[in-house]
């Protein structure tokens, strides 16, 4: 559709109001609140609860949008408001997975650098993303299709042949109504990002959805005289906006009101941040961060790899590397937690698209990534486990595509504990749940297809590390204190090549 249309200045309610029955909504943010419409998905909540409608809409979003305490998309939670969820994290919603897992409506898990790159195609016309990310995953349609139950149609991804190789193609979508945010909007509907610490795919959601006649709705903290706006700082122009939503309260995430160090306003002080203690996972961060070369372009995955940089911090060798987060932020310091998303002191902000096209054509050197579970020929699962569904998140296009990958976690899961202390490791008890399996319940990252590439592959616990053979995995190191029969090898449920093992360094243990 051609043409400015007027802004319309309106409640969050009233805006909930545009969405009708059976139609398809974009919704914006990410988790822990960054980017969240959050007034918006409330009161489309309440708005279902009241009255029982709209009734089947089919809903997607990038990222995992939630606190994983009922905000985010768990507001949409509710039987027959949903017809069919396609998304590139679910964790942050507990509840809305929990009912994709049961079968309650078709649901979808993508890779999320796909995802914010679909908007990009979906903006401009094209018939979706054509793209190596996802080849040998659950998402390739030889697997699982990125199905997240039986009543989902193997319908939205395909494999094709082009310039002599496979790839997966991920068709486009119509757009009838988006949810996005922005920190200010002027009178003509231009928003700018200033208090924001991330700018994600707001852009390719306006615009996706205004190029195929749908109504952008955006939520903003400020509204501002028209021509009043710095235009080096407005993200989304009024020409791709028909509806602001005024929240006064807006929060920038979850857990901070407003921090100007995310969003570049100031720089603090490093010495400010909260010291890492000393136990498994910092000794798993000082091991990652070995595998690190001067200059090396590095991503920083969420969960236990989210603490490297902390530790390199510490250790006064954050300057030697730089850090990128895939929402979009390049140097500084990953937030850790529900808030991961946002960093301390960036140097840039991307749009997400862009940064995972930094990221498919190699331009990662090294990437750091958690893993829930690891099998015998090295595949990694890190979205499905039991009946719980976390989602892939941008770990598919990470993992795929940088020189070297580093899987960081713990030996085991569920009551582990270790003493860490003295230059050496103490395991005073085993934790519930085992971690290297026969076979992992779903392949988030390919071994087989890692191999093919000639990537280098690493797995980092407190106690041992492991690199990736085309004959599986080979154990390189142990930590001082540990047997290696009794503490690594008879815990393994299947064989590792073991020849010239290494103790790890006593410096990460003290």
């Amino acid at each position: 559709m051609s043409g400015r249309r007027p802004i319309r200045f309106l409640t969050a309610a009233a805006a909930a109001d545009l969405v009708q029955d059976g139609q398809t909504l974009a919704v914006g943010g990410s988790g822990g609140g960054l980017l969240e419409p959050d007034a918006l998905l409330a009161a489309l909540g309440r708005r279902f609860r009241e009255t029982g409608s709209p009734r089947g809409l089919d809903l997607v979003h990038t990222t995992g949008i939630g606190d994983r305490e009922g905000g985010g998309m768990d507001h949409l939670a509710q039987r027959g408001l949903v017809r069919s969820v396609v998304a590139g994290n679910w964790g942050m919603a507990p509840a809305m997975s929990a009912m994709a897992v049961a079968g309650e409506f078709e649901a979808y898990n993508f890779p999320q650098g796909v995802m914010s790159q679909l908007f990009r195609e979906i903006a401009a016309g094209r018939p979706g993303v054509v793209t190596h990310v996802g080849l040998g995953t659950f998402c390739d349609p030889r697997v699982e299709a990125g199905r997240l139950n039986d009543v989902s149609p193997q319908t939205r991804v395909e494999v094709v042949e082009l310039a002599g190789r496979e790839w997966l193609f991920y068709p486009a979508f119509d757009l009838d109504v988006c949810f996005i945010r922005g920190t200010t909007a002027d009178e003509r509907g231009n928003l700018s990002f200033e208090q924001e610490g991330a700018r994600l795919e707001m852009l390719a959601i306006a615009q996706a959805t205004h190029n195929r006649g749908g109504i952008v709705v955006a939520q903003v903290k400020n509204v501002a005289k028209a021509g009043t706006l710095d235009p080096r700082l407005v993200v989304v122009p009024g020409i791709c906006v028909d509806v602001v939503v005024h929240h006064p309260s807006q929060r920038q995430v979850v857990t901070h009101e407003y921090n100007p160090a995310f969003s570049g306003e100031v720089r603090a002080a490093v010495s400010t941040l909260p010291p890492f203690a000393l136990d498994a996972r910092k000794v798993v961060a000082r091991r990652a961060l070995a595998e690190i070369s001067p200059g090396d372009v590095v991503n920083l995955g969420v969960g236990i790899a989210d603490g490297i940089a902390s530790v390199a911090a510490e250790e006064g060798r954050l300057d030697e590397f730089t850090t990128t987060i895939e929402q979009g932020a390049v140097g500084g310091i990953p937030a850790r937690g529900v808030i991961f998303g946002v960093a301390t002191n960036p140097e840039a902000i991307l749009d997400q698209p862009a940064q995972f096209d930094f990221y498919d054509g190699g331009g990662l050197d090294i990437a750091f990534l958690g893993f829930a579970q690891v099998d015998a020929v090295g595949n990694v699962n890190v979205s499905k486990f039991g009946s719980r569904v976390v989602g892939t998140g941008g770990f598919v296009d990470i993992s795929q595509n940088a020189g070297t990958v580093v899987f960081c976690g713990t030996f085991t899961a569920g009551g582990l504990d270790v003493r860490v202390g003295g230059g050496e490791l103490s395991i005073l008890a085993e934790g519930r749940h085992p971690k290297f399996v026969p076979a992992v319940t779903q392949v988030t990252f390919s071994a087989r297809e890692s191999v093919a590439r000639g990537q280098r592959v690493r797995y980092v616990t407190e106690r041992a590390v492991f690199d990736l053979t085309a004959g599986g995995l080979r154990l390189l190191e142990v930590a001082p204190g540990v047997d290696v029969r009794r503490d690594v090898v008879e815990h393994l449920p299947f064989p590792v090549l073991v020849e010239d093992v290494k103790t790890m360094e006593p410096e990460y243990f003290q």
